[in-house]
């Protein structure tokens, strides 16, 4: 699949950012394209361009704050939280091959699990699936209790 992404958290960019490399890192290891798009504090770093929105046969947006959905009228948009991107960015390409493979499209809002959700038009012109919390395995533990890092305490924090 050819995907474009939102990341976006209230508080900054380093959950952005997380969750960007967390999508970019699973696209590649299960044979997609992605182009992730990071909003923060600072503004959109990436920004994505009608051409590859056009191109893109799905979006994913992993965002905990509110992203606007107009430039992805028609596609697919799978939603879910900056927490699912760093933690379970599987799950919400998953989502995304569903919507992609029933060829869903338009004004749909699938709420919860998209295989047997009920749709309900929406005016955001793009089908929606939301991805709700997932559960996260523990993160690994090198060197005792501590986990050493900025990364790793942020990943730590949404786990």
């Amino acid at each position: 699949m050819n995907l474009v992404a939102v990341t976006s958290c209230p508080t900054g960019i380093a959950h952005s950012q997380m969750a960007a490399e967390n999508l970019e890192q699973t696209a590649e290891r299960l044979g997609h394209e992605i182009k992730v798009e990071v909003q923060g504090a600072m503004g959109a770093q990436n920004e994505l361009t009608a051409a590859e929105i056009s191109d893109a046969d799905a979006v994913i947006i992993a965002s905990d704050t509110a992203v606007s959905r107009d430039r992805f009228e028609g596609k697919p948009v799978v939603k879910g939280t900056v927490k699912d991107g760093v933690n379970d960015p599987e799950s919400l390409f998953e989502r995304a091959a569903e919507l992609v493979e029933e060829g869903t499209t338009g004004a749909v809002e699938v709420d919860g699990d998209a295989s047997d959700a009920s749709a309900e038009a929406t005016d955001s012109g793009a089908a929606e699936t939301d991805a709700g919390e997932s559960s996260a395995s523990e993160p690994s533990r090198r060197g005792g209790d501590r986990e050493k890092g900025l990364f790793a305490r942020l990943k730590k924090l949404f786990s």
